[in-house]
């Protein structure tokens, strides 16, 4: 689970309220909820149904490793042989919702630069806005990456707008507080201009769960319009509060196909490449190279903050009627995205475990305390 210093007192204080975060202060089976027909959606005026779960339904798992920092993302320049290394990095769960974000705040490093020619180590999310970032502001961008976004953690991303799970705020500084705050805005003015189903982006209505009341400094409030909580008995989920809220869903299967077409379109290059070792970074020919390695970080850079913290998603048939999102209401992390293509059940949020298989036993916990929290549903 945690190593060190890193108690799971801390690790949930720095989660927040939504996305993943807010699902660790949920427990199911706490307060007695209303026939669902007594209930009225703040957003969306379709009826609230249960998803289908059943273990029988599960097309397939599926095992990522978030790279987090409990100090948060690394940003930053710095010199490099003769050339100019720019660092982004380490966002933990909040690599999809910060992209943007954080890639501008990269780009804006090197914005004085002579010649416009970029090296990018990396194939995410965070190397694929890097470099159209880069593109819209005339540089000429080569992705150097060891596979395809498909392979990487960000295609199995579940990709509710949330920047949470990033850092440990008792461990993070308040510059870098700052700076997460600055990443959110940009980021989600920028998805927000971006929704449709090209890039697979839908505005969606997000159920938080949560036996503990919420708290009333949630940092990033003012992006979930519709915003409303229910106390115990006001809404149809078997916890004490529930926060409806309207939220952005990114379908990250189309969003990063459409990111790479983008990138090709545009003169980018993608060389499958695998670098063991700084020095053949120096090598390249490009003058400024952006490393966008996620934990790769941590062999490459020496970087031995960044650790994974494995997350396991159920994936199941997709359900056009379920047209909303939960978060919380089990006994740990617990989630339920319904997406277009795949409705998505976790999770588990553990740092510092490598192990790349799904756990049985907590495929055997997401599914039941599933069907526990949506049991008052139709």
């Amino acid at each position: 689970m945690f190593e060190g210093k890193f108690k799971r007192r801390n690790f949930i204080q720095g989660l927040g309220v939504g996305a993943l975060a807010a699902s660790l202060g949920g427990c199911a089976n706490t307060a007695s909820a209303p026939a669902n027909t007594a209930f009225k959606r703040p957003f969306s005026r379709k009826p609230l149904l249960a998803p289908k779960i059943s273990m029988n339904n599960i097309i397939t798992q599926v095992v990522g490793h978030r790279p987090y920092r409990p100090e948060g993302f690394v940003v930053r320049s710095e010199a490099f042989g003769d050339k100019t290394l720019v660092h982004n990095y380490g966002h933990g769960g909040g690599g999809i919702s910060l992209s943007w974000g954080s890639s501008a705040l990269a780009v804006s490093e090197v914005k004085s630069a002579e010649h416009k020619e970029a090296a990018i180590i990396g194939s995410g999310v965070m190397g694929l806005t890097t470099a159209r970032l880069l593109q819209e502001a005339g540089w000429k961008v080569t992705i150097y990456t060891k596979e395809m976004a498909r392979h990487t953690t960000s295609q199995v991303a579940g990709g509710e707008w949330g920047p949470y799970s990033v850092h440990d705020p008792l461990v993070s500084s308040d510059t870098f507080k700052l700076q997460l705050q600055l990443a959110a805005k940009i980021a989600h003015e920028t998805f927000a201009r971006m929704v449709g189903a090209d890039y697979g982006i839908q505005w969606i209505e997000l159920y938080t769960a949560s036996n503990e009341l919420p708290k009333a400094d949630n940092p990033f409030r003012q992006y979930y319009p519709f915003s409303q909580m229910y106390g115990a008995n006001e809404h149809p989920f078997p916890t004490t509060y529930c926060t409806v809220s309207a939220t952005m869903l990114i379908e990250t299967s189309t969003f990063l196909r459409r990111l790479i077409q983008d990138v090709q379109l545009a003169g980018g290059e993608f060389v499958i490449r695998n670098f063991n070792d700084q020095d053949e970074l120096l090598k390249l020919t490009q003058p400024v190279i952006f490393n966008c390695t996620g934990l790769g970080s941590r062999a490459l850079f020496g970087d031995e903050g960044i650790m994974p913290a494995k997350g396991q998603l159920i994936l199941l048939p997709p359900d056009p009627a379920v047209d909303y999102l939960t978060v919380g209401g089990g006994s740990d992390s617990l989630y339920m995205f319904s997406r277009n293509d795949y409705m998505i059940l976790g999770g588990t949020f553990k740092p510092g475990d490598w192990s790349t298989e799904p756990d049985p036993v907590q495929t055997k916990r997401i599914i039941e305390e599933s069907q526990q929290f949506f049991s008052n549903l139709s």
